[in-house]
C-alpha cells in the first residue's frame, strides 16, 4: 500500500465455541460497520472502488493455523484485500462450558483488527 487513507479498529469475540475466525471476522465488521466513507472514491486512483486496497491486521489469541482469511476477506465488501495475523487478543474464561454451544473448554476468544484503507 502507497498511502494510508485511514484506519478503523475493532473487537470481535466467540464466547463459547472456541473459534477464533468467529471472532476475528467480528472484530473486522465492528471496524468497519459504523462507517461511511463518502469521498473515498476521489481519494482513490482513477477515482474507482476497485483500486482501493485494504489490509486486515487480526490479532489472536490461539488457534493461529484454524483461522480462516478467505473468511475474514468476505468481510470487506470493496477493494483488493489482504491479511495479516500476529499474536495477541486474549483467550479467557467464560465461566462455563455449555456442550451445546460446541464448547471444548470453558474460554472465549477475543480478537482484535486493525483495517488500513488505502490505495
Amino acid at each position: 500500500m502507497n498511502q494510508v487513507l485511514f484506519i478503523q479498529t475493532g473487537t470481535g469475540i466467540d464466547v463459547h465455541g472456541q473459534n477464533v475466525t468467529k471472532a476475528a471476522v467480528r472484530a473486522v465488521e465492528n471496524a468497519i460497520w459504523f462507517n461511511s466513507m463518502p469521498g473515498i472514491e476521489k481519494s482513490l486512483p482513477e477515482q474507482q472502488l476497485e483500486n482501493m486496497k485494504v489490509n486486515v491486521r487480526v490479532a489472536v489469541p490461539l488457534d493461529r493455523e484454524q483461522l480462516d482469511t478467505e473468511s475474514i476477506k468476505k468481510a470487506i465488501p470493496y477493494g483488493s484485500v489482504s491479511v495479516d495475523v500476529t499474536d495477541g487478543g486474549m483467550a479467557t474464561s467464560s465461566g462455563i462450558t455449555l456442550k451445546d454451544k460446541d464448547d471444548e473448554n470453558d474460554l472465549m476468544y477475543i480478537v482484535n483488527a486493525a483495517v488500513e484503507v488505502g490505495y
